[in-house]
């Protein structure tokens, strides 16, 4: 079933999360980053930044703590077991640190199918915020395989 290219512009819902050093720490750990930076404290303010440091891609694990995080995927009738993770982007404003609180808007930027319909396409954009200034904008290409290719 191809994705209805008329879901282009949908707006995702929004959240907020407040980023926790202990979260920061595991993320570092279960990624292999060994700079100090991104797990303590005083590294990273010897470093010049006022608290931890988030790891680059922990913004999107934070995307995942909406409230419902796979709904828009139920409303478009996507079954998750059909899913790939196909790219992700990431383009920074400013840094984040442990103790903010960010704001996660997003929205449906593209859809397409390849293959004769045997692959579609779904492009979200989220835009990270705090205080209501950028700190990141996120793109993420989900691959939803279509093992009867519907076109």
């Amino acid at each position: 079933m191809a994705i209805d290219p008329a879901v282009i512009g949908r707006e995702l819902p929004g959240h907020e999360v407040l980023v926790e050093r202990g979260r920061l720490r595991f993320f570092a750990q279960a990624i292999g980053e060994t700079n100090p930076i991104y797990s303590d404290v005083e590294a990273a303010k010897a470093a010049g930044h006022r608290d931890v440091l988030v790891p680059p891609t922990f913004l999107f694990c934070l995307d995942m703590d909406k409230p419902d995080p796979f709904g828009l995927l139920r409303d478009l009738g996507i079954d998750v077991r059909y899913i790939l993770h196909g790219e992700q982007r990431f383009e920074y404003s400013a840094p984040a640190y442990a103790g903010d609180t960010l704001s996660y808007s997003g929205r449906v930027t593209d859809t397409y199918s390849k293959k004769n319909g045997a692959l579609d396409f779904l492009v979200r954009t989220v835009d990270v915020t705090r205080d209501g200034k950028p700190i990141a904008r996120l793109t993420n290409t989900l691959v939803v395989r279509n093992p009867k290719g519907t076109k």
